[in-house]
């Protein structure tokens, strides 16, 4: 914890004015330090009122996007956390995978108010403008075979779609693998990367990449997304709902992950499957085949009928739906 994050702490336990002098005694620092600490605090969106002859005073913090915001959202029973809030990044899976390989430990979050090259499954980009969504990255260190890896993905998937709906009051839905959707629209995407130990067959590290679209473009989504991409609100999003969808998110996910071995999410997980009931396309390589999804399985595994009549089961690939104006139905 930083100074100017422990001057939030002081100021946030007393209503009234607080002196620098005392708030300098109080953390074994100069009244400048003091200053210097609260211009940090305003440069982040705190409105700190300075009185003279009588102190600080924090008025407002509402719509401050830092992390001691959102871990005091999230509470002590995820155990220990770091969160990492920068201005830019390349992708902020990139950076983390960057830290993971320098041993930094299990729990760190690096979240970018925006990201220059945002990375999608199979090589594809993530949009990632500025003040328009929710982009962070969770470094993990589970002791879980590599095969196993897919449950961080599904966990992270009933994680979001939960958080959604708990902040919008709108049902939110998962798109197998790790895309949600809202009302039809896709609000995130999920991408997980993982170093493997083959000594072991185990996971060196995985890093997590949740991308939520909070907040529509003035001027829409880009050409290439306009007919799939959507977003949790249209014209205005309440100013801590970036705050308040990070802690809603990180509470689920580390809840889930703490006992990922029993799977808590996957019931939740079959419940929330947008594509049950559908026609799709499905594609693995330079194979395709038909059918109508039947469901997902214990394995997260999409069930397929296909017109044999034959049932089958497919662990990774990318579906298509059929008939895609279905999507705008199923959730209204």
């Amino acid at each position: 914890m930083d100074i100017s994050d422990r001057v939030l702490e002081i100021l946030r336990k007393n209503r009234l004015d607080v002196s620098g002098e005392v708030i300098a005694a109080e953390l074994g620092i100069s009244r400048s330090g003091v200053w210097k600490a609260v211009r940090k605090l305003r440069e982040d969106g705190y409105h700190v009122e300075a009185v003279t002859n009588r102190g600080y005073r924090l008025v407002s913090e509402s719509g401050v996007f830092a992390p001691t915001n959102i871990r005091r959202l999230i509470g002590p029973d995820i155990g220990s956390i770091e969160i990492d809030i920068r201005e830019e990044v390349s992708s902020t899976n990139t950076v983390l995978k960057e830290l993971a390989e320098q041993g930094r430990p299990e729990g760190l979050v690096l979240i970018a108010k925006r990201q220059s090259r945002g990375k999608g499954r199979l090589g594809r980009s993530f949009y990632s403008p500025e003040g328009l969504g929710l982009y962070m990255s969770i470094l993990l260190r589970p002791e879980l075979p590599a095969e196993d890896s897919l449950s961080i993905t599904t966990a992270a998937a009933v994680a979001v779609a939960e958080a959604v709906s708990s902040i919008t009051g709108r049902q939110a839905m998962i798109k197998w693998v790790n895309d949600v959707y809202l009302e039809g629209r896709k609000i995130c995407g999920i991408l997980t990367e993982a170093a493997i130990d083959f000594e072991n067959n185990g996971l060196n590290y995985a890093v997590l990449g949740i991308g939520v679209n909070i907040l529509e473009p003035p001027g829409g989504f880009p050409p290439e997304i306009a007919e799939v991409a959507g977003a949790l609100y249209r014209e205005e999003a309440p100013v801590d709902a970036r705050t308040r969808l990070a802690a809603e998110i990180l509470s689920r996910f580390f809840a889930f992950y703490r006992a990922l071995p029993k799977r808590s999410y996957m019931e939740e997980y079959k419940k929330l499957s947008l594509l049950t009931g559908l026609e799709i396309t499905f594609q693995q390589g330079r194979e395709s085949w038909e059918g109508t999804v039947l469901g997902i399985d214990d394995d997260a595994r999409l069930i397929v009928r296909l017109p044999s009549g034959e049932e089958k089961s497919f662990a990774a690939g990318e579906v298509s739906i059929v008939k895609k104006g279905l999507l705008e139905n199923i959730q209204k």
